[in-house]
């Protein structure tokens, strides 16, 4: 049945795209004032740049282009080569990732276009230097346990871990906190709090760290004006610089380094949610058919749902 579907039941064979569509597609109609860009993996690791309309909602007008790797120069060729200029120029709002190749593309190619950095990546990258810092204790508890195991080899006796309140070894404390420091506070569980209040006390680097991702979560959820953001990232700049943790060295200066377009988001509050959904959905539809053996014909399908 798929076999007739490809070749007789649907226009795949006539597709106006299908001569160059595994390596890109366009649909300069779909083109609005807000897009978003992203990348996804379709088949076997290989990455596809994906455009998309927010306006579409994820139906139909969504997608504008999906254009096989990241290369900047070569993406931006395409899509001023299929995309006219004045649709170009349409373009009011462009969100995005920290990917330097994604910006390139689109400041040479929407030219009007504001840049906002999605809050989502920059908060990622706080809770990822928080979970570096809960890594990095966990490998040094996790020697001291095998110094200890040697030790009481030596001395012919049963190595028995120390205990905390709550059951947990230390090697364990660490291991099992991993989702409370991604979690607020109010969130917590009681045994959640109880484990908080045990790793915090002894590791009190691990809660300033804590406390300064969640700082800037909060940052992004109160803040409304641009001024004031800045102001308040100023601040939270300071205290990342007075802690000194290594792990917080690539957070802040990823912000030095972008923080015009992360600004940019305080001005309307959007995010690149909508291009995180459409890859939801192309995995789904990828899990669906158990991956991709057909590359054009699954965009084809892609184009047919979303564009």
């Amino acid at each position: 049945m798929e076999e007739q579907y490809v070749a007789h039941l649907s226009d795949y064979t006539d597709w106006d795209q299908l001569g160059h569509s595994e390596d890109h597609v366009v649909f300069p109609d779909n083109v609005g004032e807000q897009l978003t860009i992203d990348e996804t993996a379709l088949s076997q690791g290989e990455l596809y740049t994906v455009i998309t309309n927010k306006a579409g909602k994820g139906n139909k007008g969504t997608l504008v282009a999906m254009i096989r790797g990241t290369d900047s120069d070569r993406i931006r060729s395409i899509l001023q080569r299929k995309i006219p200029l004045n649709k170009r120029l349409m373009v009011r709002e462009v969100t995005l990732d920290m990917a330097a190749s994604m910006e390139q593309i689109v400041r040479k190619t929407f030219t009007k276009a504001t840049l906002v950095t999605d809050r989502f990546h920059v908060q990622k990258l706080a809770y990822d230097a928080v979970q570096q810092m809960r890594i990095e204790l966990r490998w040094e508890a996790m020697e001291q346990e095998n110094k200890e195991m040697e030790l009481s080899r030596e001395a012919g006796k049963p190595f028995v871990a120390a205990r905390l309140e709550n059951g947990d070894t230390r090697k364990q404390l660490l291991a099992r906190s991993r989702y409370i420091l991604f979690k607020r506070k109010d969130d917590w569980s009681a045994s959640q709090t109880l484990r908080a209040e045990i790793l915090f006390r002894l590791y009190p680097q691990l809660e300033e760290a804590y406390g300064l991702s969640q700082q800037l979560g909060e940052i992004y959820h109160r803040v409304k004006d641009k001024g004031v953001g800045f102001t308040q990232l100023a601040r939270w700049y300071d205290q990342v610089e007075k802690a000194g943790f290594k792990s917080f060295n690539t957070v802040s200066r990823s912000i030095q380094n972008h923080y015009q377009t992360i600004l940019n988001y305080f001005e309307r509050r959007s995010t690149n949610a909508a291009a995180e959904s459409f890859n939801a959905k192309i995995k789904a539809f990828r899990s669906q058919f158990r991956g991709v053996r057909n590359v054009s014909f699954f965009i084809y399908r892609l184009a047919k749902i979303y564009a």
